[in-house]
């Protein structure tokens, strides 16, 4: 007699997913205290901490990325998104500038990056994208 593969239920399936994401972040925060220079680790805790709307831990992980790398585009670009997450839009646009003055470059990403929704109706963003694209030659920059 053959038997069937049982499948969770569809409405089990969001714990299930919140249940794997935060024995993730326990297993990476055991691996940043043990190895705090560990940048991939660093980066993906990050990560899931804002997937899981954590976006204090969030930030101190994305200050702590720029601190070991200064001069990394994305880290400051991440740095940005978390501090615009958490409604501090001045730091997030003088991030978002110095990530772009790194050599951040993906227009189309800053253009549609949920995480920067606050930031996108002020002068100084739309200033940042049209630098941006000018440098890139973009005709999708923002006017």
């Amino acid at each position: 007699m053959e038997q069937g593969h049982a499948l969770p239920s569809p409405e089990i399936l969001p714990a299930l997913d919140a249940l794997g994401t935060d024995f993730l972040c326990e297993f990476l925060e055991v691996e940043v205290e043990r190895h705090p220079e560990n940048l991939a680790a660093l980066g993906e805790l990050g990560q899931l901490y804002t997937k899981t709307a954590r976006y204090e831990k969030g930030l101190a992980i994305d200050r702590r990325l720029v601190a070991l790398r200064p001069d990394d585009s994305t880290a400051h670009y991440n740095l940005a998104c978390s501090l615009a997450l958490l409604g501090q839009a001045e730091e997030a646009l003088d991030e978002l500038d110095r990530s772009v003055a790194l050599g951040y470059e993906d227009l189309e990403h800053l253009l549609s990056d949920e995480d920067l929704e606050s930031l996108r109706e002020t002068a100084r963003f739309r200033a940042i994208a049209q630098a941006l694209g000018a440098a890139e030659g973009s005709p999708e920059t923002p006017g």
